[in-house]
């Protein structure tokens, strides 16, 4: 079985596919040490790990150079986080969904943002057929943000959300990831009314991966938190050790670091 083929059956349940977001080859390596059956990146935690803001600024060769650096050191199959792909040109797209896919990633999120959902259609029809050209059955996860940007409210909101999984799926998709809501009520409506495998994200309030899969989850990421607790720890510690220069502060955190010169030999 190919990777791309064992991603999508990770996506067939009946558990939720837990999936952690790494952002560099040591944080990957470590999530897959813990036993994740895949792994993806965090457009954000990509971005700020290398100095950007998120928001489609990462410039494309600093992704790709990310992305070859975690599958480098994976076997678990590996997903990319590209944002709203950093064009809205077509043919440019397909360039770098050839890229990503080059680079070793066998599933991409690709977002709506605020963008035009019909163009956002397009673009992963145009996502669909440059992996068909790689020979891949790349997992294009169609991301919306309806609920994430406030782009509707109530039952406007979950009518909207719907009809672009819709959209998105007659395009090609094959999961679809509505981040925001932590409602067990409006998950469960989510996951009845989209066809494809929904994908939630992990966020405060959130249920745990058994009760998303009894309400029809089929995928939960963790977004930035992992990042957020290593670089909130971080920043704990060095104001502590800043001003008192007590190394020891760093000892207990430590613990249980896996020796990556061995990993990586």
């Amino acid at each position: 079985m190919s990777t791309a083929a064992r991603f999508h059956a990770l996506h067939a349940g009946p558990d939720v596919l837990v999936l952690p977001n790494a952002w560099d080859a040591a944080s990957a390596a470590l999530m897959q040490d813990a036993g994740a059956r895949a792994v993806a990146t965090s457009s954000a935690a990509v971005a700020w790990a290398r100095g950007y803001a998120d928001g489609d600024l990462l410039p494309l060769p600093v992704l790709l150079d990310v992305i070859g650096g975690i599958a480098r050191v994976l076997t678990a199959p590996l997903t990319a986080d590209i944002e709203g792909g950093f064009t809205d040109d077509l043919a440019t797209l397909g360039d770098t969904i050839a890229a990503v896919i080059d680079a070793g990633a066998v599933g991409i999120n690709l977002e709506d943002g605020g963008r035009d959902p019909d163009l956002h259609a397009r673009k992963i029809a145009a996502a669909r057929t440059a992996a068909d050209a790689r020979g891949v059955d790349l997992f294009i996860n169609a991301r919306t943000d309806v609920y994430l940007r406030d782009l509707a409210r109530g039952e406007a909101a979950l009518a909207e959300t719907l009809r672009r999984a819709a959209l998105y799926q007659s395009a090609g998709a094959s999961g679809v990831f509505v981040p925001g809501p932590v409602e067990p009520d409006l998950i469960a409506e989510l996951a009845r009314g989209i066809a494809l495998p929904l994908n939630i994200m992990g966020r405060a309030g959130a249920p745990d991966a058994a009760r998303l899969a009894q309400l029809g989850v089929r995928r939960l990421s963790s977004a930035t938190g992992p990042f957020r607790a290593a670089y909130g720890t971080l920043n704990r510690l060095m104001a502590g050790f800043l001003a008192s220069g007590d190394a020891n502060l760093f000892v207990e955190p430590g613990q249980g670091m896996p020796d990556l010169n061995a990993r990586f030999g």
